[in-house]
């Protein structure tokens, strides 16, 4: 009697490990999703036995990969998954896509610029081109500072859904100050974001550095989400808005990303 043997195509095609591969495919659609999801959505969705669901979403949100809405009974990203993306700025492909961008940023507009991605609640600063006779700032490569005081960090932030910025800052004590400016409180930190929605642009004053005005735009990937954000810091008024500049140069950095353009 012949044996007839396993197809190896089929067999490669077959993930090795299941619970990792259900794991990823779980992470994956939540970053695609533009507002948290309901787990049985995700059972449904990804053809996962819901039990299955349940057990994963529990472990990833005991490693902070994703929180729970639980008067929402939905699921979101959680501030590990940010910090994921933090280590992939880190490694270089995207400081070293930003880096002429700001450049050219910083030629145009006369005035220091810089780029910065999320990592939990912080920005953390991976390109910065400071213009000719400028003074230095605060904001070199590899600083982190906290993301609802500064401009970066409004800008991305106001591209979330309320739902994972209510996560990120639950109360009172996820706020720090360094200047005694900047918001306090979750209502107050709403309030800033949803001027920086309106305008298209997130500002700050003298909250990160006494003295120093900024101003940035998220730059978003296929999902919406914000996979950067490009600033202009200055010390004293511009000869001319740098707002329409920050915009086209996170237009032109999310091309260079491959998504869609502004």
């Amino acid at each position: 009697m012949s044996v007839i043997p396993d197809n190896p195509e089929s067999n490669a095609s077959r993930p090795q490990v299941p619970a990792a591969d259900q794991t990823l495919r779980i992470l994956r659609q939540l970053a695609r999703r533009p507002a948290p999801i309901a787990a049985s959505a995700l059972a449904r969705d990804l053809s996962i036995p819901r039990s299955t669901v349940y057990h994963l979403l529990r472990t990833l949100e005991s490693h902070g990969f994703v929180v729970h809405l639980p008067q929402e009974r939905r699921w979101g990203l959680g501030t590990s998954a940010f910090e994921l993306a933090g280590g992939y700025a880190r490694q270089q492909p995207l400081a070293r896509l930003g880096r002429p961008v700001i450049a050219a940023l910083a030629d145009r507009v006369g005035e220091s610029a810089h780029l910065a991605v999320m990592s939990g609640r912080d920005v953390l600063y991976i390109v910065e081109e400071r213009a000719a006779r400028r003074p230095a700032l605060v904001t070199e490569v590899g600083v982190r500072l906290p993301a609802h005081l500064t401009a970066t960090g409004r800008a991305m932030l106001s591209t979330l859904p309320r739902s994972q910025v209510r996560a990120l800052y639950p109360d009172a004590a996820a706020f720090t100050h360094r200047t005694g400016r900047g918001p306090s409180r979750p209502s107050e930190l709403r309030e800033v974001l949803r001027e920086a929605r309106q305008r298209g642009a997130a500002q700050e004053d003298g909250e990160v550095t006494e003295g120093f005005r900024s101003v940035a735009v998220a730059v978003r990937d296929h999902a919406g989400w914000p996979a950067a954000a490009v600033a202009v810091t200055w010390q004293q008024e511009p000869d001319s808005d740098p707002t329409d500049a920050v915009r086209e140069a996170a237009g032109v950095l999310e091309s260079r990303l491959g998504y869609t353009s502004r």
